[in-house]
């Protein structure tokens, strides 16, 4: 078993390494406080190929594989994470859910603007009254003609409402399926269509340079091919793009966690208490240590899964583990690191600051831990 990145896996984790390190850390801390879009780095991330990096080169992607948009989604999430989130959500839930089960006709007219990054593509799932309980889905659509009709309210959704957001995939009820249950469909809602409305930006403990919005609609009229895959399959097309999902979110938690040991390594190295480097003292060096040892942890987790999922193999065990272990690290590694800064850490200005700002969601986001253990423990016959 070589758990040893390829020569092209790892030219890419550098390059965005190198870019998160020049280009995102110098000015990311003031959009964060300003809570702005970060547009011109979106801009770059889209020219460097990243939001095309898992679709078909013929529709304006990188043709590679899942694993290499999880390296990037790490590196950049050492540095920041709503500047990572926006990637992982503009690729994994706005791109792919096209990329898997969109027409012909569906994937070329949206795909490449998403691909290149000069455009942005949001899920509407979550709803105000369902949180983890997807399958309690509200939002209803009828076909009139050949239209859908689309009326609900969608709740905590990235990407819905930026200057560059093109689509908005929604799930709704169309219909009555066997034994009366809900028949769930997925239809693609372009912005700016009549009847779609996006609130203004929620007010966020952490990332708060992601855009996440409430979404409307009234009467909301779209043309009957809009419908994405098939009708009826919407909740199971978006179960299986929540399994690639997790293993995203997973590589974005390990970069954060990974993050937490870097900032500390550094300024246990430079601060000084009592005459010597805090670093120099067993209760920091235990510390930093089992900080490490969380983020190898997560990481060997999330490889893991990803591995399954490129030899095609069922991997929605794997992706549940890797998504609870890796969220959890973070959370742990954001709490210490805040301690090893002491008061510094309590301040906006210092990055870790931001990372205890960011790490909690990740204990929420694409399904909660203990929807994650659920999942494990279905797997385990129990």
């Amino acid at each position: 078993m070589d758990l040893e990145l390829s020569e092209e896996h790892e030219a890419l984790r550098a390059t965005v390494e190198d870019f998160a390190r020049k280009e995102v850390a110098p000015v990311i801390g003031e959009l964060y406080e300003r809570g702005e879009f970060p547009y011109q780095l979106v801009a770059r991330m889209g020219a460097m190929g990243l939001f095309g990096l898992p679709i078909d080169e013929e529709y304006g992607g990188m043709g590679g594989d899942y694993f290499a948009l999880c390296l990037a989604l790490e590196e950049l999430a050492r540095v920041d994470s709503s500047v990572a989130i926006t990637l992982e959500a503009g690729v994994s839930l706005g791109a792919m859910p096209l990329h898997r089960f969109g027409t012909e006709e569906q994937k070329r007219r949206w795909l490449p603007a998403l691909a290149t990054g000069e455009k942005l593509g949001a899920f509407g799932l979550t709803e105000p009254g369902g949180g983890s309980d997807a399958g309690a889905t509200r939002t209803t659509a009828r076909l009139d003609g050949d239209e859908w009709v689309i009326n609900g309210s969608k709740a905590f959704i990235t990407n819905a409402g930026t200057d560059i957001t093109s689509i908005v995939t929604v799930t709704a009820i169309t219909g009555t399926g066997a034994a009366g249950r809900k028949e769930i469909s997925a239809i693609v809602v372009p912005a700016g269509t009549p009847g779609f409305r996006v609130s203004q930006k929620y007010s966020k403990v952490g990332w708060s340079s992601s855009d996440t919005r409430e979404l409307f609609f009234d009467d909301c009229r779209v043309p009957a091919e809009n419908l994405l895959g098939e009708r009826g399959r919407g909740y199971a097309q978006f179960l299986s793009i929540l399994d690639e999902g997790r293993v995203a979110i997973a590589a974005l938690s390990v970069g954060l966690a990974q993050g937490c040991v870097d900032e500390s390594v550094r300024y246990a190295r430079e601060r000084e208490a009592f005459g010597n480097p805090i670093g120099s003292y067993q209760a920091i060096q235990f510390k930093i240590a089992d900080m490490e040892a969380r983020a190898h942890t997560a990481r060997l987790a999330y490889y893991a899964a990803a591995a399954k999922m490129l030899r095609g193999e069922p991997f929605k065990k794997e992706a549940a583990i890797a998504k609870l272990v890796a969220s959890n690290a973070a959370m742990d590694n954001a709490r210490d690191a805040t301690q090893v800064f002491g008061g510094y850490g309590f301040m906006n200005e210092y990055a870790v600051g931001r990372f205890y700002r960011d790490a909690k969601i990740l204990e929420i986001g694409e399904g909660t831990s203990e929807v994650q253990r659920m999942l494990i423990a279905r797997h385990l016959g129990l």
